[in-house]
Formats: structure tokens, C-alpha cells, sequence
């Protein structure tokens, strides 16, 4: 019985021991996260303060870097970076310079004029802004020496240095598209100061911007499904018709695609309408198109013979004509979800406009003359059924459209 309680007695006066030093272990961790089992860099990053003291202070959600409950240098359970997310502000290409100088690194070779602003210009399409400034999350854009460092040795090797950045950034691009690694291709000779530099590209540059890159109206591609093997893309639609922005589909694109030395020259007029064989992976060619048409069955697009162009009429009955032909079409398909069926009369859209003192009858190109001004909307509308054209002999027995008018034709405004 006396053994039981002289172990129990240890057991208490332990439990009471670790409880007295608690806090002391606490603020220990806090200033040596060696204790928390963290590994050389992350003590290193704490030590650094590269988190801000206060951070866990600002109204950031923990659940937004963190996914446990209870993080801690060892096992931080970080998510996946957010910044993309987290973007408020969008820069323009127009907004930065349009040459910058890199002259901060000794060596062989001179100063670097770097074209910014025809970089930028075409960024949307590789990566945007993000392809070169990786971190930037909001604000202003910060330069590359922000995290890289000028100099070669450093501690921290995981993070390329200056002119290693440089160089990875701009090689992989710059040897597929002029095949050599020539350094003179980029580089001044040395001797030539920033200035000069400046000078000698602003002449060459200045206030050029990219070249208009002229977009293919169709294209048909030869695929090798048996039930379908033509399937024709008309871009010219795409952009114009369904405003589908360039980088919604171009969004991983390559330098080379137009910029490559074995091509003789860029598209002209004569080449916006063409044939290509597939190439890709059946993902890598429907990955651009699922988003709109993931619920459509096959032959939507797959057919034995090159597809007509899109005619409104012909494929849902509703004649666009031209009070709707320039209008976008998400204003009345919204989402752009064209799988909803929408009622053809007008009164289901424009319930609210369509009322006497409220409807501008000019918005349809027509200004009535002061005698049908104040006429009911049905006076002329049978039943309010817009679709149909209003008949003059219904009312008047010597007045025939359109040798006579109840008024004139104006300008159809642009809707778009």
C-alpha cells in the first residue's frame, strides 16, 4: 500500500513540476524554435522575422495559410499560396516604363535594356505580370532585387540569385524563339554606360508598342473522331460575338507560337482562314472549350463537313434583327448560359419599359410624330404582341406604310 502511494505522490509532484515550468517552455519555444523540432530554414525564417511580429494580430482568417487547427514551425500545415486569389489591384502594361536598364551586376558583358513594355503587352497570354513578378500579390509591383540578391554568395541558396534570375527568366524563351544563346543578343558591350543604353533602345523603341497580332476568323480542325471528324472553331464569333476575352483561352501560351526564326513570316490576311491536323491530347483540345460546352453532346461540334457560321435565327427561331444584333449576348443569356430556353416575347424582358410614359420608342429607331405619341402602346400593338408589325389600315383607311409614316427613322444607338 505505501509503494501505491509513494508513486502516486511522484506522479502528482512531476505533473505539478511540468505545470510550473509550462510558461517558462513557452516563451523558450518562442525564442528557440529548435525546440519545436523545425527544421534549419524555418528556424532561420523565424529568427530572420520574416513573418511580421504582429501577424497573427491582423485580420487575416488563420484557416486562409493554414489548414489544422493548430500550426507550428515543424508542421505548419500551409496551404497552397492564396496570393493569386488575394489580387485587388491589376496593373497595365502602360503603366510601367517602357525600357528598364539592368546594369547592377559586374561581368563580362554590359548593361541589359530590357523592352518592358512589349514584354508586358503579351504577358496576359504566358502568365501575366505573374510570369515575372511571382509574389506580388496587390500594390505596386516590386523589382526583382527585392528577393533576389546582387551578389552570388549568400545564405540562402533556395532563392536564385540576381543574375541567376535573369537568366531563367529569359533564356528558355529567347533560345526557342532565336535558336542561340548568343549574350550580344541582350547584352551591350561592356563600357556602355546605362544612360547610352537607355538612349540607344528608347530610339528603337519608343513609343512602339506590340504588333497587331491579326486573329484567325476560322479555323477546321481534321480530327480523328469517326462520327465527326470536322470540327470548325470561328474565332472572329468567339471574340466579337461572345466577348470571350484572348486570355481565357490563350492563357499558357509560348513566345514561339509566333515568334519563332524557322517561321517566314506572322499571319496575314490571306491566313485567317485555315486547316490544321490535331495535334494535342484530347484534354489539351477540350480543355478551352468545356467551360461552355460541357453539357454538349458531341456532334454540337464534331461534324462530316465544315459548320456554317452561327445564325440566331436558324438555330433558336428568334430573329435577332436589328434591335438585338448589338446587343452582348450575356445580357440576355445570363451567365452565358445558353442551355435555358427564353420566352421570344418581348413583354417577358421588357415588362418594365414596355409601359405608356416609360418606354422610349427612339431606342427601336423610330421617333413617333406628335400624333401617336400618346397612343397606348396596344393602339398600334394588337394585344401587346410586339413581334408583329403594327398594321396602319387598321386604324387609318387612306394611310399605308410606308408611303406614309407615323413618324421617322432614326439611328439605332449602340447597345453594346
Amino acid at each position: 500500500m505505501l509503494r501505491y502511494i509513494t508513486m502516486i505522490s511522484a506522479l502528482l509532484l512531476g505533473a505539478v513540476i511540468i505545470f510550473a515550468l509550462a510558461p517558462d517552455a513557452i516563451e523558450q519555444q518562442k525564442k528557440d524554435p529548435v525546440t519545436m523540432g523545425g527544421t534549419v530554414k524555418q528556424v532561420q525564417k523565424v529568427k530572420e522575422g520574416s513573418m511580421p511580429a504582429d501577424h497573427d494580430k491582423q485580420a487575416i482568417d488563420c484557416k486562409s495559410c493554414h489548414y489544422c487547427e493548430y500550426p507550428t514551425v515543424s508542421n505548419p500545415c500551409l496551404i497552397s499560396c492564396p496570393r493569386t486569389d488575394m489580387v485587388s489591384v491589376h496593373h497595365d502594361p502602360s503603366e510601367g516604363p517602357e525600357i528598364v536598364i539592368m546594369d547592377m551586376l559586374p561581368g563580362e558583358w554590359g548593361a541589359v535594356a530590357f523592352t518592358h513594355k512589349l514584354h508586358a503587352e503579351m504577358a496576359e497570354m504566358s502568365g501575366g505580370c505573374a510570369s515575372c513578378h511571382h509574389y506580388n500579390t496587390t500594390g505596386p509591383v516590386l523589382k526583382c532585387v527585392t528577393c533576389h540578391e546582387p551578389k552570388r554568395n549568400r545564405e540562402d541558396i533556395s532563392v536564385p540569385d540576381l543574375e541567376a534570375a535573369y537568366h531563367r527568366q529569359c533564356i528558355t524563351c529567347h533560345r526557342q524563339w532565336s535558336r542561340t544563346t548568343d549574350c550580344d543578343y541582350c547584352h551591350f558591350e561592356k563600357g556602355i554606360d546605362a544612360d547610352k543604353a537607355r538612349k540607344i533602345k528608347m530610339e528603337k523603341y519608343a513609343g512602339k508598342g506590340h504588333p497587331v497580332v491579326l486573329e484567325p476568323e476560322r479555323v477546321v480542325y481534321d480530327t480523328d473522331y469517326e462520327k465527326g471528324p470536322k470540327v470548325t472553331f470561328f474565332h472572329d464569333e468567339h471574340v466579337k460575338l461572345f466577348k470571350i476575352d484572348c486570355a481565357t483561352c490563350h492563357h499558357d501560351e509560348n513566345c514561339m507560337k509566333c515568334h519563332d526564326v524557322r517561321l517566314d513570316k506572322l499571319r496575314t490576311p490571306k491566313d485567317r482562314d485555315y486547316t490544321v491536323k490535331t495535334h494535342k491530347s484530347f484534354d489539351d483540345h477540350h480543355q478551352p472549350c468545356i467551360s461552355c460546352h460541357e453539357k454538349d453532346n458531341c456532334v454540337k461540334c464534331h461534324l462530316n463537313t465544315v459548320m456554317e457560321r452561327f445564325n440566331h435565327y436558324k438555330i433558336t427561331g428568334f430573329d435577332l434583327t436589328k434591335y438585338h444584333d448589338k446587343i452582348a449576348c450575356n445580357k440576355c443569356h445570363i451567365g452565358n448560359d445558353y442551355k435555358v430556353k427564353l420566352n421570344s416575347n418581348c413583354m417577358s424582358c421588357h415588362s418594365a419599359t414596355f409601359k405608356p410614359g416609360k418606354f422610349n420608342h427612339n431606342n427601336v429607331g423610330f421617333q413617333l410624330d406628335e400624333l401617336h405619341a400618346d397612343l397606348d402602346c396596344s393602339d398600334c400593338h394588337a394585344g401587346n404582341n410586339f413581334m408583329v408589325a403594327p398594321k396602319c389600315a387598321d386604324c387609318h383607311d387612306d394611310f399605308a406604310y410606308p408611303n406614309k409614316r407615323p413618324g421617322k427613322k432614326l439611328m439605332l444607338p449602340n447597345r453594346n
